[in-house]
């Protein structure tokens, strides 16, 4: 009852609940106009979602801050970030604890982004981990390459300039910074 009651309030805010008997609200939502949700998505915490936004069917956000116009595709697990205005997450992405999506990122399916400032039009589209990195504008992630921020001991940051493209494959070993324009072959 408690649920039927929550989701009729945010119809009547003018979300569109594709199926709301199948929607999750375990805290509190901000919702700006125009937002759509599909079923079986859990909302904890307290989280803002902008106008335009789409949610896909299965997401679990918790304590998350969504700009305007951003989708957000099926599966996803966006956890304590910030996502700015048309930013492309998933499908079956995992955002984790501290990280900051700037406008127009697109994170796709299967990429987990831990702790990290990911710069306006940057891209990871698909397969590969980003964690405790600073990546510039317009940066382009080949698919299959991660950050290696532990070395058994401490955590290391690794740092991209504007505009540099990472091949496929690659193994960015923190402590490393690339600079502006930089690009590196697959693997």
């Amino acid at each position: 009852t408690y649920q039927q009651h929550q989701a009729q309030i945010l119809m009547q805010k003018g979300v569109m609940l594709l199926d709301p008997s199948r929607f999750d609200l375990r805290g509190s939502v901000n919702v700006g106009r125009d937002v759509s949700i599909d079923i079986n998505v859990i909302i904890n915490g307290t989280c803002t979602i902008g106008d335009r936004v789409v949610i896909g069917a299965g997401c679990i956000l918790t304590d998350v801050t969504i700009a305007a116009d951003s989708i957000i595709a099926p599966y996803s697990v966006l956890e304590k970030c910030e996502i700015g205005h048309q930013v492309m997450i998933g499908p079956f992405a995992r955002i984790r604890p501290g990280s900051q999506l700037m406008d127009q990122v697109h994170i796709g399916n299967f990429v987990e982004v831990k702790n990290s400032h990911i710069g306006t039009a940057s891209k990871a589209n698909h397969l590969s981990y980003i964690g405790d990195a600073t990546i510039g504008s317009g940066c382009n992630i080949g698919a299959g390459t991660i950050t290696c921020n532990y070395d058994g001991a401490n955590k290391h940051r690794t740092h991209l300039g504007d505009n540099v493209f990472i091949g496929s494959n690659n193994s960015l070993v923190a402590p490393i910074t690339l600079h502006n324009n930089t690009t590196t072959g697959a693997g």
